[in-house]
């Protein structure tokens, strides 16, 4: 079975595609993708949750945050066009590299 860390990954990544499913529902205004959001968000929650059988739960939601956040970021970028300033990227690196460290110290 897959590990505590691939089980937050899993769930960080769900999380990103609950952010852009979120998108495409226009404020709850679209169906499908309003409960595809919703299925993502629960889907999330759940992989959380097995995950934290095992890891700490401080490490355990700064990781799974902070993946989705960059991850939901850099999807901005590439597949709506979103603004891709140095600065901004150079946050969502720092964001990365953060997760990188408390993976390291936590192991």
């Amino acid at each position: 079975m897959m590990g505590a860390w691939g089980l937050l990954l899993a769930a960080a990544l769900v999380d990103i595609a609950m952010a852009v499913a979120l998108k495409h529902a226009e404020g709850w205004t679209r169906l499908w993708p309003s409960l595809a959001g919703l299925a993502f968000a629960n889907g999330a929650i759940v992989l959380l949750t097995m995950a934290l059988r095992q890891l700490p739960v401080g490490t355990a939601f700064a990781v799974f945050t902070g993946i989705g956040a960059a991850g939901a970021a850099l999807a901005g970028i590439v597949v709506y066009g979103e603004s891709a300033t140095p600065l901004r990227l150079l946050l969502i690196g720092a964001i990365i590299a953060s997760i990188a460290g408390l993976k390291l110290t936590n192991g």
